[in-house]
């Protein structure tokens, strides 16, 4: 039986939204007692509710609460311990796994022990979706998608096969099918609530969503105001069955951003600068939280991006709060009923953000004039390596004697068969990859428009070079297509691959055979160039020593160029098809250009469409053999998917 809330600060109130009314439990009653909360950092006030709606007088207590207050007087620093209860948890196919085996066999044991098994359920909602197995294995042709769907069906079958059954076995869980995106553009575009909304008997309690997830990059949810985190297997599956999350009150380290991003600046410069700073100044264990002027006209698409980043610089989580920016992406993504809730409930719990808001109190800052940020690549081994565009070549050949510990004699080796040969520092693969980048409208679109106007010149991806196209979402390829922008990528040579995380996680597939045998003949340091967030040497292809991280923009000018040793700020990047030199000034489109297909093409109908039908699947999915049986089907012979021993001789009493 659950514990009587005690209520001690009387905080249970009704808050009226249109015509409906709704219980939330309120901060300004909290206030009331423990003394001034204005300068609270949002994240802070986010955990508090938490605690507020769960206190229970035992795993939650009045003074745990009331421990905010002191966190403020002390100047942003506790040792308080409390237990935070996530709103929900977020798998994908490959962490997420174990923890719908363990509820599989929890089913299992209490059938056998005579119970009824469809007791057996996540006691918070579970959103799984399958995006980590997908490979690069075609590209650059118009089947390349089709063949590497049919392959990933293939090779995970078995496991494909469990998780339909899930789907159509528990309650509270849900499957996001192969083919449909990355989990956290899912997340961000289509699960996320911003203020929950729990039916409980006659009423309905609204409450900030929270989650944990079995992906570190779960922190992208943060951009959207959606306080989350990454966190193991045994931690989620804990969550999922109702446990808290004992952390200590963190430190919060506000981030001012001051100005506007400068012409040709991305959000991919603007995180990876955002990256080298935090990791320098070291945020392991603690929040940061983004504040200031800058935040005015920062799209939530670039907030997502730099909150997705966390892992990188080291942070829990990088934080956005609610403002006019959040509702107007709720607005865009097809959610614009939740937006007026959000509205009416983060301006009624102080978590919404204006010019007029106080600056929080925070544990330690630092600043950034949006202005100062300039083109940069992060490599060629560590995402906080930021490179200045302008310097990435000569770093690049510096390198080759620091890092690798080569001497670059210009020498190059025949591709055979190939028509083309290879050399140090050549860009083998450029993918437009990964959960960081891929559902940004602006650097995605932009990526468009460089293919357009190269496409225009006679310009192809080089020969050697490997291309790939995995949007974050089926809502890129909506935009892309509705703009026209596709045939252009296509034509340059970046067809559709696949929806999921491929060259980022590793799943880059194998090299042309060519390539392959050119680089192992010369024991040469080739190089790719990912628009994703890790690039640790072997990670995205065993093949590749050095590993850039930059835009999607950038990615397709330097499948353009081939190589690293170009500089690309002022040397040509090719040959057009009338014989003169292409530079990047040639080819790269204005950011009004950029403004105006984000406002014609991505639109709230592109989201409605995609996400109409979202957890059906495709073909292949709804072909999966399986039964919706109250307990799974084991298959003895399996090396993959078996039954665990944890319950195997235990009885009904213990």
């Amino acid at each position: 039986m659950a514990a009587v809330h005690p209520n001690s600060f009387k905080a249970r109130k009704t808050l009226k939204v249109g015509a409906r009314s709704y219980t939330y439990w309120s901060l300004g009653a909290v206030e009331k007692q423990v003394g001034d909360l204005s300068r609270l950092p949002f994240s802070l006030r986010i955990l508090m509710e938490n605690l507020v709606r769960h206190e229970d007088g035992t795993t939650v207590k009045k003074a745990d609460i009331a421990a905010f207050a002191d966190w403020v007087k002390n100047g942003g620093k506790s040792t308080k311990e409390i237990n935070f209860r996530c709103a929900r948890v977020l798998m994908q196919d490959f962490t997420g796994v174990p923890a719908v085996v363990d509820l599989a066999a929890m089913r299992d044991a209490m059938a056998k022990l005579g119970g009824d098994a469809r007791k057996i359920n996540p006691l918070v909602p579970v959103d799984l979706v399958i995006d980590h197995s997908v490979i690069v294995d075609n590209f650059g042709n118009s089947s390349a998608f089709k063949a590497n769907v049919a392959l990933e069906y293939e090779r995970n079958l078995e496991r494909y096969q469990f998780l339909r059954w899930g789907q159509m076995a528990f309650d509270n869980f849900r499957v996001v099918p192969p083919g449909t995106g990355i989990c956290h553009q899912v997340n961000l575009e289509f699960l996320s609530q911003v203020v929950f909304q729990q039916k409980n008997g006659k009423e309905t309690v609204l409450y900030p969503d929270t989650l944990v997830g079995t992906d570190s990059h779960t922190t992208m949810v943060n951009g959207l105001a959606v306080l989350g985190w990454g966190v193991g297997g045994i931690e989620a599956e804990a969550a999922m069955l109702g446990q808290p999350q004992p952390m200590v009150i963190p430190e919060v380290i506000g981030f001012k951003l001051t100005g506007k991003l400068k012409e040709g600046a991305t959000a991919t410069d603007l995180v990876l600068t955002v990256t080298q700073m935090l990791r320098k100044k070291g945020v392991v264990n603690k929040f940061v939280e983004f504040y200031g002027e800058g935040l005015e006209d920062l799209p939530l698409a670039n907030r997502a991006t730099i909150a997705n980043m966390a892992p990188e610089y080291g942070a829990t989580c990088g934080f956005f709060p609610i403002d006019g920016i959040t509702l107007g992406y709720l607005k865009t993504t097809n959610r614009g009923t939740a937006a007026k809730i959000v509205e009416a409930y983060a301006k009624k719990q102080g978590l919404w953000r204006s010019k007029k808001s106080p600056e929080p109190v925070f544990t330690d800052t630092l600043h950034l004039d949006l202005a100062d940020v300039v083109p940069s690549l992060a490599g060629p081994k560590r995402p906080q390596d930021r490179v200045p565009l302008d310097e990435a070549s000569q770093q690049f050949k510096a390198n080759m004697e620091k890092e690798f510990e080569r001497k670059d004699d210009g020498k190059r080796i025949k591709c055979d068969g190939a028509g083309y040969d290879l050399g140090h520092g050549d860009v083998v693969i450029a993918a437009i990859t990964s959960c960081t980048n891929t559902s940004n409208p602006y650097v995605m679109l932009g990526a468009g428009l460089i293919a357009r106007n190269a496409a225009k010149l006679g310009l192809k991806a080089k020969p050697w070079v490997k291309t790939s196209l995995a949007p974050g979402s089926q809502v890129v390829t909506e935009y892309l297509e509705a703009s026209g922008l596709q045939k252009d990528l296509d034509k340059i040579g970046y067809n559709l691959v696949g929806y999921g995380c491929t060259s980022c996680i590793g799943n880059s597939g194998p090299l042309p055979d060519p390539v392959t045998k050119a680089i192992s003949d010369g024991d040469l340091v080739v190089c790719a160039v990912l628009s994703g967030n890790r690039n640790f040497e072997g990670r995205v292809n065993p093949l590749t020593r050095a590993n850039y991280l930059a835009s999607p923009m950038l990615v397709v000018v330097y499948a353009l160029a081939g190589s690293m040793k170009i500089d690309i700020t002022k040397d040509p990047i090719a040959t057009g098809k009338n014989g003169k030199p292409v530079y990047l000034k040639d080819i790269w489109p204005s950011n009004a250009e950029l403004q105006k297909l984000v406002d014609k093409y991505v639109t709230a109908k592109a989201f409605k469409k995609r996400y109409s039908d979202v957890f059906k699947g495709d073909k292949f999915w709804r072909s999966i053999k399986t039964k919706p049986t109250l307990t799974y089907a084991w298959d003895d012979n399996s090396t993959y998917v078996r039954n665990p021993p944890y319950f195997d001789g235990m009885g009904k009493v213990p």
